[in-house]
């Protein structure tokens, strides 16, 4: 019995070391902290959901890492701790990804947001124009400057993109709006934020919104100044108590998870993974306490028709801001229209930079 029982648990213990060397292990790189409540902080809600929700996986982190060739050593160093899935995040690893791809071609990358492919390189993304578009409705109905400012790190298609949804958006309830950008030229410096929400403060923006990493610097100074703030990424309501109206903010454990499924599986290709307001990859959070129950409905109405394809926030006419036509009345812009978008609105003040 003795034996038997030495048998059965050293059976049990090697069945025990089997499954933790099968786990899968999977690496995150973030270029900012995880807990700047915005892009940073989204993707590692999506690594925390990731680990909750896929037996087996486990994860692991670098947080801070700059768009360089430090990127490169961290992402090897972590190949060789025994990640096999790696999520290099930032918009600027992509060069550096597909180097280190080419050296391994038995780790699957995913890249946030990119548009190159590798054989085991893919790039996962979500349009967050919808409810950016949704979240300018919001912003439309909370102003009454007439004034929206919008805080831009830089003039890639998917910063283009957020400001003319967003100003589209507030057009709907104010076709005289406005939208004044402040290019801040880099992802994260809270000095820089701070300054520019202040000017357009000062220049007469009673809504303040931006795509930078972070909401957090925007939403407080709007807050302390007393005017509104949208947010993006994440949730960033605690900051903005009293002037906080909405956010678009993503979603990306779900998507997170069916990449893994896919890797374990064998079924992972090489490609573009797209979600959006419909697959709830975008989401908007709770509103804030002065929007009004005619403006959420309004909001409600909006989002209804999207998710059934009655309406599409990109439906033309849409014009630049020289005048040029870039979608004639009934069409619509999409595709590379959308993921190339080089231009601004008419109603937006500022120039691509």
């Amino acid at each position: 019995m003795k034996n038997l029982f030495i048998t059965i648990t050293a059976a049990l213990l090697a069945a025990l070391c089997g499954q933790a060397i099968a786990a899968t292990k999977v690496g995150y790189i973030y270029v900012g902290p995880r807990n700047d409540f915005g892009y940073n902080y989204a993707q590692d809600q999506g690594r925390i959901y990731l680990e909750e929700n896929l037996p087996g996986v486990a994860t692991v982190s670098f947080e801070n890492i700059p768009e360089n060739a430090d990127v490169e050593r961290v992402m090897e160093r972590m190949i060789r701790s025994g990640v096999t899935v790696l999520f290099p995040t930032s918009y600027g690893y992509l060069d550096n990804a597909l180097k280190v791809a080419s050296k391994y071609p038995e780790v699957t990358f995913m890249h946030s947001g990119g548009f190159k492919l590798a054989p085991n390189l893919g790039t996962y993304f979500a349009g967050i124009d919808e409810a950016m578009y949704l979240a300018g409705v919001t912003a439309g109905a909370a102003s009454k400057t007439g004034k929206l400012g919008f805080l831009a790190a830089h003039p890639i298609p998917q910063v283009l993109r957020n400001i003319n949804a967003f100003t589209r958006g507030a057009q709907r309830v104010n076709p005289a709006i406005t939208t004044t950008v402040v290019w801040t030229g880099t992802w994260s410096d809270p000095a820089k934020e701070s300054e520019a929400a202040n000017s357009l403060i000062d220049s007469g923006a009673d809504v303040i919104t931006g795509h930078v990493d972070s909401p957090i610097t925007y939403t407080r100074v709007a807050e302390k100044r007393g005017v509104f703030s949208v947010g993006y990424h994440a949730d960033a309501s605690k900051f903005a108590p009293e002037g906080w109206l909405v956010g678009a903010i993503w979603n990306w454990g779900p998507m997170m998870v069916n990449i893994v499924k896919s890797v374990e599986d064998g079924s992972w290709i090489s490609g573009h993974i797209r979600g959006g307001l419909k697959t709830g990859d975008s989401i908007l959070s709770a509103y804030g306490p002065s929007v009004s129950s005619e403006t959420q409905d309004q909001v409600a109405a909006l989002q209804a028709e999207i998710l059934t394809g009655a309406f599409n926030i990109w439906q033309g006419p849409i014009l630049a801001q020289d005048g040029s036509e870039k979608a004639a009345t009934g069409a619509v812009l999409s595709g590379t229209g959308l993921e190339g978008m080089d231009f601004l609105v008419q109603g937006v003040v500022g120039q691509v930079k």
